[in-house]
């Protein structure tokens, strides 16, 4: 919290706009503040303002006090510490990345990723597992086992096909292994092979038998239905681009091969809006406890069912308070947003106003009833939060390719090629082993020496020098093969990618003023940020003896008002609240009250003991003394409630108002902290300038 505040006050500093003519404002401890950068920050953070004279001079003041502190971190060498260095680096690659994109690319998948949203894609699917950097030998064998299984699945003749896999599969394992890792993989084969003896094979028989995603065993590959940006990128894009019924050809993810069949596609579900009432009863609950939420959502359905009021009942017995007070209303949603079982029966409901039976989820039992439903929003609405999501996934890879390309063009990009040879790179196939093959090459003191041009990019030559210190420090643990050539070739190509992009990166500050204005209010914010922490928020926590001491000299100011130690009763009826007053007499405890009153109905009675300030309950309220109230008729219920003292103020100890007290004591160091800056720190305005400026 405290650092989102300071970063908040970053908004008081922006980067120095000096132009011609461009007067001096005011002078803090030594540096000039002009008056196009002073107004920079003052209309950024007083938009409504415009040039009101009093709101200029009110900012001016918070202005100048915030320069003093950033003055006074950089003169305790704040800003040379690695943490803050390392902090602000951190910053820079987060503000950098819209920047390190191509965005015409990433709109253009937003868009794509939005129109995919209008549509809803129910798919099969067989995974033919095979990892990211397998061998190629391995990324051979996953494909054929992905192809025998289309073509078992169009009906065609397989065997010579499996025939050819296994003897692949053989070559490469000892005779003793055979048994375990090569008849698991080819029996399923040959067994479908069999069995529909070139006639179709159902998808799901196919998926149930070979597929490698462990849920095909009981849903034969039906992934359901599904939406954009739910699946990733090259397996939605086959699902949204195949025809109804057609088998793709396999589509390779980070996870291996999938075989897609297109089920059904519908126009998207949109969104609804919906009430419930809930019934606390999570996984792992005691079953007596368990069996008494399942009676309670019981009754609350059958007095439903009766024409009782749902908004009523919500806010009388819903254990989800903030939409119980609400009458149970729970914001819009769209499809997989909510628990599975909540959303199937919220889209379920045939029209406004229908409601639910009791539905289980993990949080307990919930009875729907439907408010509204509409289609999707807008593009608008739901831009940013596209553009986050495909920021964030592997989509995102086209928008870098694209930058990489301009960066390329831009900056007179040149390799040292011979037509097609390319000398100073195929040196690097005899002089590295297969000690890369687990990470570990370690170049000698020839191939460190090696220093021939490899490429040109912004006026600077990378050379056999710079690659080789590459390499050797992105080393993969299992590359993607074992052939030498084209694991140099990968690295280079990565080196390049790599090399364009921070470069780039150490241009945004020449090429967008506003990440360079950007820059400089997260460097004075992490300052701030420090300072403050050292000069105020742990000093205050860590000075317990100050602390103490500020809470004695001002413990008149933190104290409890009067209150009511009380226990309110809410009665289903008359009889109820009768038979409760009866226990109380005969000094019955609350718990014992309940499981007597609630045998037969979980909604008899509901009990809530506290201490009461004024204002918390109005039965408590209106009867503010000691003793028992009579009963009132409120929201369909018969409530009384059963005072057992008033407590008159009494001041709260340390410990009680130890959050308020701190705060205070914050506020105090700070306001002591900044006259000292005042006094030290010479400030000088320059009065001409800033009348010009109230006057504009």
């Amino acid at each position: 919290m405290k650092k989102a505040i300071a970063l908040s006050i970053l908004a008081l500093c922006t980067l120095s706009l000096r132009a011609q003519n461009d007067p001096v404002l005011l002078n803090v401890c030594g540096t000039d503040v002009t008056a196009a950068e002073f107004m920079s920050v003052y209309k950024k953070n007083n938009k409504d303002q415009g040039n009101d004279p009093k709101a200029i001079d009110n900012y001016l003041d918070l202005f100048t006090v915030f320069k003093m502190k950033v003055k006074e971190a950089e003169q305790m060498m704040l800003d040379t510490s690695t943490a803050f260095k390392n902090e602000l680096a951190g910053y820079r690659r987060q503000l950098a990345q819209p920047y390190l994109t191509d965005k015409d690319v990433n709109d253009q998948l937003v868009r794509e990723a939005y129109d995919r949203m209008k549509q809803d894609v129910r798919a099969m699917h067989i995974l033919v597992k095979c990892e990211e950097n397998a061998l190629p030998r391995d990324t051979q064998l996953a494909w054929q086992r992905a192809i025998i299984a289309q073509t078992l699945l169009n009906g065609k003749p397989a065997t010579k096909l499996i025939d050819e896999f296994e003897k692949q599969l053989k070559s490469g394992v000892a005779a003793t292994e055979i048994a375990t890792k090569v008849t698991p993989l080819v029996r399923p084969l040959r067994d479908l092979d069999k069995r529909y003896k070139g006639k179709p094979a159902p998808f799901a028989d196919v998926a149930k038998a070979i597929s490698d995603d462990p849920s095909a065993k009981d849903n034969g590959g039906d992934l359901g239905y599904f939406t954009s940006m739910q699946m990733v990128y090259p397996f939605e894009s086959a699902a949204y681009n195949g025809k109804i019924g057609e088998v793709s050809m396999p589509v390779r993810t980070r996870y291996g091969y999938h075989l897609v069949k297109v089920m059904d596609k519908r126009p998207a579900q949109g969104e609804v809006h919906v009430a419930h009432i809930m019934v606390k009863a999570p996984n792992g609950m005691p079953a007596e406890d368990s069996i008494k939420a399942k009676q309670k959502i019981d009754e609350l359905y059958g007095k439903l069912k009766a024409g009782g009021n749902f908004e009523e009942l919500a806010k009388q017995f819903s254990d989800d308070k903030p939409s119980g007070a609400k009458g149970g209303e729970l914001p819009w949603f769209g499809r997989y947003k909510m628990p599975a079982e909540f959303e199937e029966a919220s889209f379920a409901l045939a029209k406004d106003g229908d409601y639910s039976t009791a539905i289980r989820t993990r949080y307990g039992w919930h009875i729907i009833k439907r408010l509204e439903r509409r289609g999707i929003p807008e593009y608008e609405a739901v831009r940013n939060d596209l553009k986050s999501k495909v920021t964030r996934d592997s989509r995102s890879q086209k928008g870098r390719e694209s930058l990489i390309a301009r960066i390329k063009k831009e900056n007179n990009f040149k390799e040292m090629k011979n037509g097609a040879s390319f000398p100073a790179l195929e040196e690097f196939f005899t002089v590295i082993d297969t000690s890369i093959y687990k990470g570990v090459w370690t170049p000698d003191e020839k191939v460190k020496a090696m220093n021939k041009p490899m490429f040109e990019l912004a006026g600077r030559t990378y050379t056999q020098a710079d690659f080789v210190k590459y390499v050797e420090s992105h080393q993969a643990r299992r590359p993607k093969t074992n052939d030498i050539p084209t694991i140099v070739s990968a690295h280079y190509k990565q080196f390049v990618e790599d090399e364009a992009v921070i470069y780039e990166e150490s241009q945004l500050d020449k090429k967008y003023p506003e990440f360079r204005a950007l820059m400089q209010e997260y460097r004075d914010g992490i300052l701030l940020f420090d300072l403050m922490d050292r000069k105020v928020w742990s000093k205050a926590v860590k000075d317990s003896t100050g602390l103490k001491a500020f809470y004695e000299a001002n413990k008149s100011k933190y104290k409890w008002d009067e209150r009511a130690d009380a226990t309110v009763y809410s009665a289903a009826n008359d009889s109820v609240a009768n038979a409760a007053r009866e226990m109380i007499k005969k000094k019955k405890s609350e718990k014992e009250i309940l499981e007597a009153l609630n045998k037969t109905s979980q909604l008899n009675l509901q009990v809530e003991s506290k201490m009461f300030s004024k204002g918390e309950n109005e039965i408590v309220d209106k009867n503010w003394k000691k003793g028992t109230t009579a009963n009132v008729s409120k929201d369909k219920k018969v409530v009384f409630a059963v005072v057992n003292k008033i407590v008159p103020p009494t001041t709260k100890t340390l410990q009680e108002a130890k959050g308020l007290v701190t705060a205070d004591y914050q506020n105090q160091l700070e306001k002591e902290w900044v006259e000292g800056l005042k006094k030290k720190c010479p400030v000088t305005v320059n009065k001409e300038a800033l009348e010009k400026l109230k006057n504009q």
